[in-house]
């Protein structure tokens, strides 16, 4: 039971840790382009991802029950999955790179199982399915969809004045931010939610995998508090150093993302908000040239994102060999 304890504590830890790391994918493109102020966006996007997290629990199935075999599962392995998550979202948001609390949740989950029953344990098919292929298509639908809006916009408004244009779209980007914010928290919640679930049903706590109302309360305002905790290195990274935006950018970035993940979340797919929001604001930012945008920072946020599953795969199964249970 002492156990159990720990690993529903150190899951919330994550949780409020995911929302401060990933507080950047719902507002740094309203801080960035001052529609809001970084105070007032934390705030309005913490409570909004609270509210999406209440929006389904199709995501938290998939990582409880759809990427290891569930009965090789025990609170060890749970913890040093989650201790592996902590650990890399705390690096990157020290170096200021936005990288995929989502993956790296899976990475550590799937390391720990294999380092505790061998790589059988792994469910190649739901891994291939809700992990692998959303996580190649999702970034170049982000990146896409946000070329294809921002052409859209600049060709229906190619008549108006700049600053019409300006006055405009600072209003729609905080329906826009809203939307962000709420897609975020009705994906990334999901995935503690998930985990928690996952411990309860190993423990014998529940007889079937269902997400307790309790653990959803508990997931949504933890991680609506660490949102509102807020991130600025990342939210530099991503809505200043990346490249200059305005709020007609924004708007267009996160309107595409949010599409994406909304739609992710509705089929059960644990994508990174942080890859689709951060290609979508290069989508958005290609319409201006490629010199517009910042290609080392690019670059670097890149290697972040083909790093962090396999290092979370090796921290998780180095925490099995080292800790006592």
């Amino acid at each position: 039971m002492i156990l159990l304890l720990v690993v529903i504590a150190t899951a919330l830890v994550f949780e409020f840790i995911n929302g401060f790391h990933d507080s950047a994918n719902a507002i740094a493109t309203v801080v960035s382009t001052k529609v809001l102020s970084a105070r007032a966006a934390v705030i309005y996007a913490g409570s909004l991802n609270i509210v999406g997290a209440f929006l389904g629990t199709h995501v938290a199935g998939t990582i409880g029950q759809g990427l290891v075999e569930t009965e090789i599962v025990t609170q060890g392995v749970i913890l040093c999955a989650l201790l592996a998550a902590i650990i890399w979202n705390l690096i990157t948001w020290y170096l200021g790179i936005p990288s995929s609390s989502s993956h790296a949740l899976i990475g550590g989950l799937i390391g720990a199982a294999i380092a505790k029953a061998g790589f059988g344990v792994v469910l190649l098919d739901g891994l291939a399915k809700k992990v692998i292929a959303p996580m190649l298509t999702s970034p170049v639908l982000g990146f896409g969809i946000g070329f294809l809006a921002m052409v859209l916009i600049l060709w229906f408004s190619c008549r108006a004045r700049p600053y019409v244009i300006n006055a405009w779209f600072r209003k729609l980007q905080l329906v826009s931010s809203g939307i962000m914010a709420l897609s975020h928290g009705s994906n990334d919640a999901q995935k503690t939610m998930g985990i928690i679930t996952l411990a309860l049903f190993s423990y014998g706590a529940l007889e079937n995998f269902e997400v307790p109302v309790w653990v959803i309360f508990g997931c949504a305002l933890t991680m609506g508090f660490g949102t509102m905790s807020g991130g600025l290195r990342i939210i530099r990274t991503m809505g200043d150093k990346m490249i200059k935006l305005k709020p007609v950018h924004g708007f267009a970035a996160e309107t595409a993302s949010a599409t994406v993940i909304l739609t992710a979340s509705h089929f059960g797919m644990p994508v990174s908000t942080t890859h689709i929001i951060s290609t979508a604001i290069m989508g958005v930012g290609s319409t201006k040239g490629h010199r517009a945008l910042n290609l080392n920072i690019v670059k670097n946020i890149v290697i972040a994102w083909v790093l962090t599953i396999p290092v979370c795969m090796g921290i998780a199964a180095l925490l099995s060999w080292i800790l006592p249970f």
